[in-house]
């Protein structure tokens, strides 16, 4: 009962009550989080890691569920996709079902993405088709930890299950699934199992971090709990708890290569 009371103090008051899977209330987080500093700053070290990570050379570069963020500001020519219509969007796509060429793209980048597909295996053999060789799939995620495990079961309504035997899960609705734990468990407690399926991509990077930043941010859901100003002082205690990451963190950089000679 008290964390169904705090969630309710904690909401923010422009996504009460809203559909996750209405294309308003993505159009709506977008503003959320250009009118929130602490956050905004968050989702800008996020896009500096993924761009630093993302290959030169021939290619296209895209981006899934582009619709919130402002990666395409970090990034010039990225092409930008949403499960449904936005304003500003490059395309309309469905992850498990690309309308690319074969080895046509050198990259694709997705913040919080991953998690929400219903059929993941689908989705890398789409990737693995479309990437040329030397290309990448780079994300941020949600990660499971200790602490991390604790805070997702109590204040998010999206499934959590890090327990869950199939990668696949029922769908939901385009972002209502699938399972806030699966980085986790296929890069964590399925990894084997993943390279074994998925030859064609080398797992690079696996980087936990971020403890405490997203969450007294408020994320896009909720109220920020700290200053803008208090931000850097955040990052810096991060810095000092980094060797603790894996009991501590609440998200994942994960950086795939796709193997085979560039195109």
């Amino acid at each position: 009962m008290r964390w169904c009371l705090l969630e309710k103090l904690l909401e923010h008051p422009l996504t009460r009550g809203l559909e996750l899977d209405r294309p308003e209330t993505t159009a709506l987080r977008r503003q959320i989080l250009r009118e929130k500093p602490f956050l905004k700053r968050i989702y800008e070290e996020w896009y500096e890691l993924i761009a630093a990570h993302l290959p030169a050379g021939e290619g296209a570069i895209v981006e899934f569920g582009s619709g919130a963020g402002f990666l395409a500001d970090r990034i010039p020519g990225l092409i930008t996709s949403e499960r449904f219509v936005l304003p500003e969007l490059s395309l309309v796509l469905d992850a498990h079902q690309l309308p690319f060429r074969g080895k046509s793209l050198r990259g694709i980048a997705m913040t919080d993405v991953l998690h929400h597909l219903s059929e993941p295996r689908r989705f890398f053999a789409e990737a693995a088709r479309c990437v040329r060789g030397g290309g990448a799939v780079v994300m941020i995620e949600p990660w499971v930890s200790s602490w991390s495990g604790w805070i997702y079961r109590r204040l998010l309504d999206e499934p959590f299950d890090p327990h869950a035997v199939d990668w696949e899960a029922p769908a939901r609705g385009p972002l209502a699934g699938a399972n806030v734990a699966l980085p986790w468990i296929l890069f964590e407690r399925d990894r084997e199992r993943f390279e074994r399926e998925f030859p064609q991509w080398r797992l690079t990077t696996l980087r936990p971090m971020m403890p405490f930043r997203y969450l007294l941010s408020g994320g896009i859901s909720m109220r920020s709990l700290m200053p803008a100003a208090s931000f850097e002082f955040w990052r810096g205690f991060e810095v000092l708890l980094r060797p603790f990451d894996r009991s501590l963190a609440m998200f994942v950089h994960v950086v795939l290569e796709r193997t085979g000679r560039p195109a």
